[in-house]
């Protein structure tokens, strides 16, 4: 086996942010809407599920076709190399979705496909009555899409977005997924200032740290595919030795993490302990009207209440109100501030040189970038 092609699904709107990602570990990407596309040796299975900090996961593409019955599903199916990927004792558990296909019925889908692969298994493997499956685990899925079925297997198990650090969140957690893309989605350098005066349990200041000292985000968990046989064990060795080599623990960083609520701040500071960041990030509890800015070229990032209650709406304003007065003053600094809230710009009492649609869980918001006039010199 050569290579495989892989797909990195990604949230609506971070699509270019996952491509780049891929590219820099030195694939060739096409983008799709919500996805990622690459051809690549199998050594990418373990690379990209440690890198890549935007991605939602990593599915290893089977084969796709066209499908508009279920005879023809079941065949088309069948003549994948699915032995290739999973073991005489492998599990494959079938997950599904249709959207705008013949195929209406996603639970038939999944039976029909299962059946399939049960079938193809027991041929190539020489197994007379049913698959055992009591091995590693191998979850198929099959997205049918305009009468076009896709069939991968998923290589992350568990959502990229859990690093294993969160011991503890807030009532409305920002996904690690989108941290980190808030933080790529800027020009920060690890040698700027950065602040996240709404920091919650404190997830972009915590993903800004793991950027600055280039700590692969996946280091501290397990894969699913970790236990794969087709995917030699020297690889993801291989993949770990790669990332402790490219770390650099001894980058300074300038990161501090506030919020009003002074148990969000105990649950910042015990996530960043578990993430392996001991006191590399600074935590206050305090209001954003006593941020107190000393440096020059700094960054705010920052993902503030959105004031969706009507009775936060007054208590919101004011927050958009006293982060516009402090900025004014400091105008060498960026601010990018990821909200739903259709006001922010009025209330900030400032335009936005830049906006871009993101969708935070369900949620569409607007990320509102400032870029602040650089001190010559700095």
């Amino acid at each position: 086996m050569q290579n495989v092609t892989l797909i990195a699904t990604a949230a609506m709107g971070l699509e270019s942010v996952v491509a780049n990602e891929v590219k820099n570990l030195g694939y060739e990407v096409q983008i799709e809407n919500g996805k990622v596309i690459f051809n690549a040796p199998i050594s990418a299975i373990p690379r990209c599920n440690l890198w890549l900090r935007t991605a939602d996961r990593i599915k290893l593409l089977v084969g796709e076709f066209k499908a508009t019955t279920f005879d023809e599903l079941f065949e088309s199916t069948k003549k994948l190399p699915w032995e290739k990927y999973i073991p005489e004792d492998g599990q494959f558990p079938v997950s599904g979705k249709s959207v705008k296909s013949e195929l209406l019925s996603v639970p038939d889908c999944q039976k029909i496909v299962k059946k399939s692969i049960a079938e193809k298994l027991k041929l190539k493997h020489g197994v007379a009555y049913k698959m055992p499956e009591s091995g590693a685990m191998y979850k198929i899925e099959v997205a049918l899409l305009k009468d076009i079925a896709t069939l991968t297997i998923d290589t992350s198990g568990t959502g990229l977005h859990k690093r294993g650090y969160r011991v503890g969140q807030g009532e409305a957690p920002l996904k690690e997924t989108m941290a980190a893309a808030l933080v790529q989605l800027t020009n920060w350098k690890p040698d700027n200032p950065l602040i996240d005066p709404f920091c919650g349990s404190g997830t972009i200041a915590i993903e800004a740290a793991l950027i600055g000292q280039n700590i692969a985000p996946g280091f501290n968990r397990d894969f699913v595919s970790e236990d794969w046989t087709f995917i030699k064990s020297k690889l993801w060795d291989e993949a770990f030795e790669e990332a402790e080599d490219k770390a650099k623990y001894d980058q300074p960083l300038s990161i501090i993490g506030s919020d009003i609520d002074h148990k969000m701040i105990n649950i910042a500071e015990k996530n960043a302990m578990e993430a392996g960041l001991g006191d590399l990030v600074s935590w206050k509890q305090m209001q954003v009207r006593d941020l107190s800015i000393r440096e020059d070229n700094g960054y705010i990032i920052g993902n503030p209440p959105y004031g969706q209650r009507l009775s936060d709406k007054e208590t919101v304003k004011e927050l958009y109100q006293d982060l516009g007065t402090i900025m004014k003053q400091h105008p060498s600094w960026s601010v990018y501030i990821l909200t739903a809230y259709e006001q922010f710009e009025k209330e900030y009492g400032e335009n936005a040189t830049k906006k871009r649609k993101l969708f935070n869980g369900f949620i569409q918001t607007n990320y509102y970038q400032y870029f602040g006039k650089k001190i010559k010199g700095e």
